[in-house]
């Protein structure tokens, strides 16, 4: 599930449901992705008002390869954890 370029996907984790309930949501973002460029993109796609996005890097996990020395090591990523005005959601999550 490809949103956009810029925003990629929502990351569903048991710390982002957490994060839900104050108002806070995180997403995968592209590398060239910028704080603007996030929040017209979640404007776009969930027509919501963005008042703070913090974004990291996240670098690559080390892998061992099948039983060897070899180590592998996946490309690194950004996400954006984004702060929400009052008042506003967004339905990622299912519902008990």
């Amino acid at each position: 599930m490809k949103l956009s370029n810029t925003v990629i996907k929502p990351i569903i984790t048991e710390k982002t449901y957490s994060l839900a309930n104050e108002g806070r949501y995180v997403f995968m973002v592209g590398m060239e992705a910028t704080k603007g460029s996030v929040e017209k993109e979640l404007d776009r796609i969930y027509g919501v008002d963005a008042i703070d996005i913090q974004i990291s890097i996240m670098p690559g996990k080390r892998r061992r390869m099948m039983k060897s020395r070899l180590l592998s090591e996946p490309k690194r990523w950004k996400k954006a954890v984004v702060k929400l005005k009052k008042g506003q959601t967004i339905d990622l999550f299912p519902k008990e």
